[in-house]
């Protein structure tokens, strides 16, 4: 096998991307042979189809959220592009319809103008809302959508299923903060559903918002040679992000509750696809939501943006209670992303398929790990079985069955392989430094890179340049090489994730990191943060060598929360306590919650703030700017595939 490239791989397009070589139209030819597409998920994502809406284009001022159009490449033909592997082709497509769908007499559903769905029930005097999107402006226009078609109503219900922001964060959109205070609107969201929320966005939020884009490829232009596809749908939308405290909370499987003249079971599933999350069961329907627990795609144990490993063990057992609980009753299924699924046997063979790959992930890797095989040699021997490959529900879309597995030994073993020689591995610039004098210099090594290239072995291309790019990432010959070998990798990927990650990362050895742009505004959803939250994002912020030697001591009070605290500065660590304050403190600080969100996200000084009269200090004005002064920006535009 060799990488010549295609007839036109000589130019590049506008934004610099290359053709696929012969290496990878080879390897799509084998991906196309062995890929048997089908018509049954496209007949589901088409069915029941209502409206679309009117342009597509979903905007706010000069913003636009979301546009149909940008997509209208895949619509154009079922054959797949050279530079796009025919089964991720095929999903996206099928992700591509939009509009608003009935899924069943009193059930709609709006897909296609945002990564998840949501759905509206016809209650007795309203909608009850089932997974408000991610941004206000999306969710909006699917409930004037939905309005325009099927006759306005209010909203009187919304339920949150689970902690992820695609599925809460459109919130504003659909209901006011004042018509949930004044009973009008009922919250429901499963036990600990407002920490979770927020608390992955705390303590990591910066690294996970600059690595989101890899996974998502929210910077790629849409198109054959760029993003096509995010796996669980198009794409994350930017636009105003919120949250709305839940008014009732689901605290175990079997709790019942009746909104708005619907009644649901509920079945808790905590710690599977999300920390805090929940399925449930419309007795008088026959109707199954499964969240995000089930979805038509492999999904992944350890997103690429990050996060804590998830369990597929407890994962594949509650998909297994549910059937155990519902399943017999269910005359239809349908989740937070992608198409439903109708008829029993439909759904008892869908929810038995999803069940049994996540058991057969955890239980194939434990048993190659307690052979003692490393993650990557378990990620090499693994190749998944014709059961889980010959249904597109359980292929890898979304997650991937290689880093999968990794999740996995992860999650029990940790990072560390076992092996002493990478107990203590250099970082990647001085790594990078002696591989390239081991090589012979950057020259031989890219000449060796070259020739892997040529063979098509895009794995050690980008493997060895690596080192070369990190050593000296001035080197446009090496990131040039990198940015191709990434490419390659890309148009090969049948990952949604992984080939936005390759294709992401090509763009910015060639164009460098881009600038910082529209994205989420996340003013709403910081304004749930709790004290303790604040304190805890404050903490990871501590620039500990700039405090070293120091120890303060500084008494807040939040008048709008009624709040007391004491906030230590010791041993270059921040730690505090609830409920109280210190009689030895330096100072002591009065300011509303929400003022301190607005300084901590940069919105105000601390300065105007106080020249306001919106903060009061008494004592030592230094020990407070000892803490605050000491903590890094929230930047997280850090380099990724460079030093």
């Amino acid at each position: 096998m060799h990488a010549t490239r295609s007839d036109d791989a000589a130019t590049s397009d506008e934004w610099g991307r290359k053709a696929p070589t012969r290496a990878t139209l080879d390897v799509l030819a084998d991906a196309a042979r062995s890929f048997r597409p089908g018509t049954a998920d496209e007949e589901r994502a088409t069915r029941g189809l209502v409206a679309t809406h009117r342009t597509g284009v979903i905007g706010d001022g000069d913003l636009t959220v979301w546009d149909v159009s940008r997509y209208d490449f895949e619509r154009e033909s079922a054959t797949p592009p050279d530079s796009v592997h025919p089964s991720l082709w095929h999903h996206a497509r099928n992700n591509n319809h939009h509009g608003l769908f009935e899924v069943a007499p009193g059930l709609w559903q709006a897909r296609g103008y945002d990564m998840a769905n949501i759905s509206f029930l016809e209650g007795r005097t309203g909608w009850v809302v089932i997974d408000p999107l991610t941004t206000a402006q999306t969710s909006a226009a699917c409930l004037a959508l939905v309005n325009r078609h099927l006759g306005e109503r209010p909203v009187t219900a919304v339920i949150y299923t689970h902690s992820h922001v695609d599925h809460f964060g459109g919130v504003h959109g659909v209901v006011s903060e004042e018509a949930v205070r004044r009973g009008d609107v009922h919250v429901v969201a499963p036990e600990h559903f407002l920490r979770e929320a927020v608390v992955e966005n705390v303590i990591a939020g910066p690294a996970m918002a600059r690595r989101s884009p890899y996974q998502f490829g929210s910077n790629l232009p849409p198109g054959p040679r760029g993003q096509v596809d995010a796996g669980l749908g198009k794409i994350l939308p930017p636009g105003d992000v919120g949250l709305i405290a839940p008014t009732h909370e689901i605290t175990e499987t079997g709790q019942e509750m009746t909104l708005d003249g619907i009644r649901m079971v509920f079945q808790m599933t905590p710690g599977g696809e999300a920390p805090t999350e929940m399925n449930f069961f419309f007795p008088d329907h026959g109707w199954l939501c499964m969240a995000e627990n089930c979805v038509h795609s492999m999904h992944n144990l350890l997103p690429l943006r990050g996060a804590q490993a998830r369990d597929p063990l407890g994962w594949s057992k509650y998909i297994n209670e549910a059937r155990e609980l519902f399943g017999g009753r269910s005359e239809l299924m349908f989740a937070s992303h992608h198409w439903p699924r109708w008829g029993r046997d439909d759904v008892d063979g869908f929810l038995r398929k999803q069940r049994d790959v996540y058991r057969w992930i955890h239980d194939q890797t434990m048993r190659l790990a307690n052979r003692g095989l490393t993650p990557t040699e378990i990620a090499e021997e693994l190749d998944l079985p014709e059961p889980f490959a010959g249904d597109h529900a359980t292929r890898g879309y979304y997650g991937s069955l290689n880093h999968n597995v990794k999740a996995v030994y992860q999650r029990y073993l940790g990072w560390y392989d076992g092996n002493p020689a990478n107990l203590w591995r250099h970082p990647p610039a001085p790594l990078g430094e002696r591989y390239v004098e081991l090589a012979g210099g950057p020259d031989a090594l890219l000449a060796n890179a070259h020739a892997a290239f040529e063979r098509g072995d895009f794995r050690w291309v980008v493997e060895v340049v690596n080192h070369l790019v990190f050593a000296d990432p001035t080197n446009q010959g090496a990131r040039d090489l990198q940015a191709d070998a990434f490419e390659q990798l890309g148009y090969q990927a049948e990952s949604a994730t992984w080939r936005n990650a390759y294709l992401t990362g090509a763009m910015e050895l060639r164009s460098g990191r881009p600038p910082a742009g529209s994205g989420m505004t996340q003013r709403g959803f910081t304004e749930a943060l709790t004290v303790e939250m604040i304190f805890d994002s404050m903490a990871v912020r501590l620039d500990g060598e700039a405090v070293a030697g120091r120890h303060v001591l500084v008494n807040w009070e939040f008048p709008d929360t009624g709040e007391r605290w004491v906030l230590g500065l010791e041993n270059q660590a921040l730690h505090h306590v609830r409920g109280r304050h210190d009689a030895d403190a330096s100072a002591t600080v009065r300011i509303d919650k929400a003022t301190l969100v607005d300084v901590l996200t940069a919105a105000r000084t601390f300065a105007d703030a106080a020249a306001a009269g919106d903060v009061t200090i008494e004592g030592d004005t230094g020990a407070l700017q000892a803490i605050l002064g000491s903590l890094e920006p929230a930047d997280g535009r850090f380099n990724i595939v460079e030093p």
